[in-house]
């Protein structure tokens, strides 16, 4: 089991736990960039009105620790958000301490602090850098932080060319520390998020915020998907789930006008983009859009149809504990008759993942490098 107890120079002891909780968790809920942020931060921020802002702070660790000063964070995770307000709730912290943002709807306060863990999109990490701009004086410190193998060269530059000169910590436990201090004379240019590109053989126009997976062309996996969506009409209520920028379940619109979509994701840009790129289609077809934990605010017998490619990571951590966690969820609440259709590389193994839950499992279709899946009870 992982350790859940994180000891803090900014005084105290706390228990910290991932999300969505897994039996048996292998992984803590912090690294060795926060334990190090934290560490460098506590004789820097001493006084009790600092106004910190922190930003992709993944399970709550930097929130939690920090909660004294009443710090807004921002993220563009449901489950981080979630994630932090269960461990400020498990250390009887009061969830007022800590103002929350989803990263569409950023703060507009300007800070003595803002706090960055390193994300893993660098369009992500530009496009924060270009909006936080209001949030800066001339005084604000910003500290990123993270593992050194998760900050390419890349990070430094972006940095130092939005906010200002750069300056680096030595490496500690595989973790380092990046500080930047905002120049006067820098020139911010006009931010080129969101992206849009038109759909392949369609009139679509398809539009991707900065932390959109395949943000500037379709991806290989979703082209082969669209190729064999299903039309028919005994699909009513219908799920695009992990929907990113939404091209699948609008594609399926379009071959089925009588469905209902619920587009659901994790991520708030995500939701965003479908959202968008929903309304362009369909001026005057209703959907629902939310950033959620996969289907947990489904119920029971509540869809006919769940279209899904399951991502293999959360965060930097790599596994199909998330695939599996929605496969469990889409037997829960699909109908009598409800389908799973799934889509994966071949490695992956989602035949037998899904034999867990589903009594038929068959091939849809197939090719070198991808599997559709189609499971039912």
């Amino acid at each position: 089991m992982a350790d859940t107890l994180i000891k803090v120079p900014q005084g105290g002891d706390f228990q910290l736990l991932r999300f969505p909780i897994e039996k048996q968790e292998k992984l803590r809920a912090w690294d060795a960039a926060d334990e190090y942020l934290l560490n460098d931060v506590a004789a820097k921020i001493t006084t009790a009105n600092a106004r910190i802002l922190l930003v992709n702070d993944s399970f709550g660790a930097l929130a939690v620790a920090l909660h004294k000063f009443k710090p807004c964070v921002v993220t563009d995770s449901y489950i981080a958000q979630v994630a932090t307000q269960e461990n400020l709730r498990l250390n009887q912290i009061n969830a007022n301490d800590v103002q929350l943002f989803d990263s569409i709807n950023l703060p507009t306060q300007q800070f003595d602090y803002i706090l960055i863990k390193s994300p893993k999109t660098l369009a992500f990490f530009e496009d924060l850098l270009i909006r936080l701009q209001k949030n800066l004086t001339v005084n604000t410190q910003v500290i990123v932080a993270g593992m050194v193998k998760n900050m390419p060269n890349s990070i430094w530059q972006t940095l130092a060319r939005l906010i200002g000169a750069t300056t680096p910590s030595k490496a500690v436990k595989k973790a380092r520390l990046i500080y930047a201090t905002p120049d006067v004379a820098r020139e911010i240019p006009v931010n080129p998020y969101p992206t849009c590109y038109q759909l392949e053989e369609t009139e679509y126009q398809i539009c991707n915020h900065a932390n959109v997976f395949s943000r500037q062309q379709l991806d290989i996996g979703t082209r082969f998907f669209l190729q064999h969506l299903p039309a028919n009409n005994k699909y009513q209520q219908v799920v695009d789930l992990g929907c990113g920028n939404g091209v699948v379940g609008l594609i399926f619109a379009a071959k089925n006008p009588a469905a209902t979509l619920h587009f659901v994701d994790e991520s708030f840009m995500a939701v965003a983009s479908a959202q968008q790129n929903f309304k362009l289609a369909f001026e005057q077809r209703s959907a629902s859009f939310k950033a959620s934990d996969a289907l947990a605010d489904f119920a029971p017998d509540s869809v006919d149809l769940i279209l899904c490619n399951p991502p293999f990571h959360q965060q930097n951590t790599i596994g199909n504990h998330i695939a599996m966690r929605m496969f469990k969820q889409a037997a829960q609440i699909l109908s009598v008759d409800g389908e799973l259709w799934v889509i994966g590389n071949r490695h992956l193994g989602y035949q037998g993942s899904l034999k867990q839950y589903f009594s038929k499992v068959e091939l849809v279709a197939a090719n070198a490098k991808f599997m559709i899946l189609k499971a039912a009870n």
